[in-house]
């Protein structure tokens, strides 16, 4: 039914998802977030949607600016 690579790309959301919604709660949720939307790329890329690959890693990064920034 599912594929390893569509478990994957679940989990990468649904980190998404929860670290999204706790970021007010801690800094970490955000450099969570910026993980989450590191391996949303991944995903996209390896599933053949370069699209969504590159802008997950633009939001990875701009996460881990937020992040930086504290």
């Amino acid at each position: 039914m599912f594929t390893p690579l569509t478990w994957f790309g679940l989990f990468a959301v649904t980190a998404m998802l929860v670290c999204y919604a706790l970021e007010r709660r801690s800094n970490r949720f955000v450099l969570g977030f910026a993980g989450a939307c590191a391996l949303g790329s991944v995903y996209g890329f390896l599933q053949g949607a370069w699209p969504f690959g590159l802008v997950e890693a633009i939001w990875s990064l701009v996460a881990l600016r937020r992040w930086w920034r504290g």
